[in-house]
């Protein structure tokens, strides 16, 4: 016999009311979006210094930013909302570049101000940039349409 209480809609994070998918891809796009901009800024830096060693070198560049990345995600749960420039890619950034530079330091890579000021703006333009760019779509998808 059915229950003659209406059963209640299950809550979703607010990325995934915005955009029409559900929490878990918005989560899944976003993450794999960090980690390929996060791998294009190690490749652009390895070719700008005409380093070898390809794909494995891009790796060796970026693992520590992707462990920043991670980090971020993980310690703020990101994946509640996580295409939204504040809080999520304000954290995905400064966890990337901070953590990133820590492990590099620590496993005896080059850490001077030039390369923290590169990585810093680098990863702005990416990890915020295309935040931006969905929360601009958001916008025009919500204005009221004319006519």
């Amino acid at each position: 016999m059915p229950s003659p209480t209406p059963s209640l809609p299950h809550p979703s994070a607010p990325d995934a009311q915005k955009t029409g998918l559900r929490p878990a891809q918005a989560a899944t796009l976003a993450a794999s979006a960090d980690a390929l901009l996060i791998l294009l800024f190690a490749a652009i830096g390895r070719d700008a210094h005409q380093r070898g060693e390809i794909i494995t070198g891009v790796f060796a560049t970026a693992w520590p930013f992707l462990a920043g990345a991670a980090v971020a995600w993980l310690a703020l749960r990101l994946w509640h909302d996580p295409l939204r420039v504040w809080p999520a890619g304000v954290a995905v950034w400064l966890g990337t570049v901070g953590v990133g530079m820590i492990l590099r330091a620590v496993t005896g890579q080059t850490v001077v101000l030039p390369f923290i000021i590169v990585a810093l703006l680098s990863l702005a333009v990416f990890l915020l940039g295309y935040r931006l760019v969905v929360a601009g779509v958001r916008r025009l998808r919500s204005r009221p349409r004319k006519g």
